[in-house]
């Protein structure tokens, strides 16, 4: 049989191997009857997620307000993630977006702002033609809120439509204003309840800075608000690698078997920017790397890797459900002490404008931490984090013991199976298995078997973080969000290491910009992660 012209693209599409030639059927066991068939036609253009005619929300009226309108977030996440949102037919036909600052503008300065930050699109003068701008004069202000309540609430009317209309307030402002605005929303700006329609609020990290500053917090807004009306977001739970480990983990049942100490070695958690705070060390400052990334994003990810199965991950129940359980992980872990990590500051950090000149600020942590349950008993997991390191990444990464007796049996160390899902750049799951090298040689060689997001899925609509997660709080999907005793557990972990920190119990290694940070990393990591230094992705 001879092979078709696609076969080499057919057998690279299956499983990516480092070969001299993959063309050369002598060098490669390719199954010939699937090399010669053609490739599937293209899969139709899907949208971002289901049917949504049948839910209820998407027939009645939308209130979208944005509190904080004129600021960078806003501009730059929030409006765009709506606006993609409204090209794809997941808002309702009767939506308004209302912004509200306190910023002097008019309706068309307002969209003349906003247009900067949207793309190049036919529909974007639409879109914008349903975006309105309230200036008030502070986030507590009676009046100003009673005057964007009652316009919110008259524009309702107008429309004529007979339907509920339901509001979503998007907080994009500092967390001190965060209980003064509630309070505003909750007396003056409320969805008409008695009709049926519904109020929720999406809140933008930080969520405090220790268990003292998020137990104040959580107070103010839990005395106006209930679970049910709040919307934490963490924009890492809306990427798709994410969001994916759900599906991986109880889709597949070989992955679920593998899952725990019997066979994995270590899970290491890595977030690497390549440049430095470039002009924002004032504000990064008062926070450093650790609350910046790790307590977040990074502890997030860490329970959704380790949880234990929930029982729907779908259904009105199901946020809790997925949130009962990654709860139950953040308190089986113990308090973290310096002796956990390794902090980093790069190298010319203190100049930037607004950093003192002896911060002690780390810019690049490594933290190691135990999940002391009985799946996981000794596996440690990793937590990496820096800025103006050597490239930009993010990824979870599963590394498994070594294969029972297979350096006995082949006379040569075997490399460690790892899994790993690449969230950013060009996004990607892999696995890291060994192959017989090609030709008379018997020495292992690891390569992949892997899908790419950017090629598997080409035809495929990927929003981003944003986008999904305020089509989840508009549909009521609270599971990729974060719960009050979720951060309450979380800041309960970090919270001595950050006081320690802060007593300069532990001042950061200084490392060279563009490195992989401190070098006493790989030393303090030791064995728990067997790096395999002949491998090239």
């Amino acid at each position: 049989v001879k092979p078709s012209k696609s076969a080499s693209s057919v057998f690279k599409h299956i499983s990516r191997f480092h070969l001299p030639n993959p063309d050369q059927k002598t060098t490669a066991n390719v199954n010939l009857k699937a090399a010669c068939t053609p490739p599937p036609p293209p899969r139709p253009r899907k949208m971002a997620s289901a049917n949504l005619k049948d839910e209820k929300w998407i027939n009645e009226g939308l209130s979208v307000i944005v509190i904080g309108a004129s600021g960078d977030l806003a501009k730059k996440k929030t409006y765009p993630s709506l606006f993609q949102l409204y090209k794809m037919k997941l808002l309702p036909e009767s939506t308004t977006i209302w912004g509200y600052a306190r910023s002097a503008m008019t309706n068309e300065e307002f969209r003349q702002k906003i247009k900067e930050y949207l793309p190049v699109d036919e529909e974007v003068s639409s879109f914008l033609s349903l975006c309105m701008y309230k200036q008030g004069k502070g986030y507590g202000d009676a009046s100003s809120f009673a005057d964007l309540g009652s316009s919110i609430t008259e524009l309702e009317k107008k429309s004529g439509k007979k339907v509920a209309f339901n509001r979503m307030f998007y907080l994009a402002i500092p967390p001190n204003v965060f209980g003064d605005a509630a309070v505003m929303i909750k007396v003056l700006a409320m969805a008409d309840e008695k009709e049926g329609a519904w109020t929720r609020i999406v809140i933008e990290k930080p969520f405090g800075r220790d268990t003292e500053s998020f137990n104040e917090l959580n107070l103010v807004i839990s005395k106006t608000f209930s679970e049910s009306h709040l919307f934490r977001i963490d924009h890492y739970l809306g990427k798709e690698m994410v969001q994916n480990l759900q599906m991986l983990r109880f889709g597949n049942r070989f992955f679920e078997r593998l899952w725990s100490h019997n066979d994995i070695q270590s899970v290491i958690l890595t977030f690497k920017e390549p440049f430095g705070t470039e002009g924002r060390g004032g504000y990064f400052d008062k926070f450093g790397i650790i609350r910046d990334v790790i307590q977040n994003h990074l502890l997030q990810v860490l329970t959704l890797v380790a949880m234990e199965p929930p029982p729907r991950f779908h259904g009105p129940d199901a946020g809790d459900l997925v949130r009962d359980a990654k709860v139950q992980v953040l308190k089986a872990i113990s308090v973290l002490t310096v002796d956990d990590c390794v902090l980093g500051q790069y190298e010319g950090y203190t100049d930037d404008d607004g950093v003192p000149d002896d911060s002690v600020t780390p810019t690049f942590a490594c933290i190691k931490m135990f999940v002391n349950n009985p799946r996981w008993h000794g596996v440690p997991f990793i937590l990496k984090a820096g800025k103006a390191l050597n490239e930009k990444k993010a990824e979870i990464r599963i590394q498994f013991k070594e294969a029972p007796a297979a350096a006995f049996m082949f006379g040569v160390d075997m490399p460690q199976n790892e899994l790993v899902l690449r969230m950013q750049p060009n996004e990607a799951i892999y696995m890291k298995t060994n192959v017989k090298s090609p030709g008379f040689s018997n020495e292992p060689i690891q390569s992949e078997l892997e899908v790419n997001y950017n090629t598997r899925f080409k035809d495929n609509i990927n929003p981003d973080a944003y986008t999904r997660l305020i089509l989840d709080v508009l549909r009521g999907n609270h599971a990729a969000f974060v719960r009050a005793d979720e951060l309450k557990v979380s800041w309960e972990i970090f919270t001595p290491l950050l006081k320690a920190l802060e007593n300069r119990e532990s001042p950061p290694i200084i490392y060279m910009q563009g490195s992989r940070g401190p070098a006493e990393v790989d030393k303090f990591i030791g064995d728990d992660y067997k790096r395999n230094k002949g491998y090239v992705y």
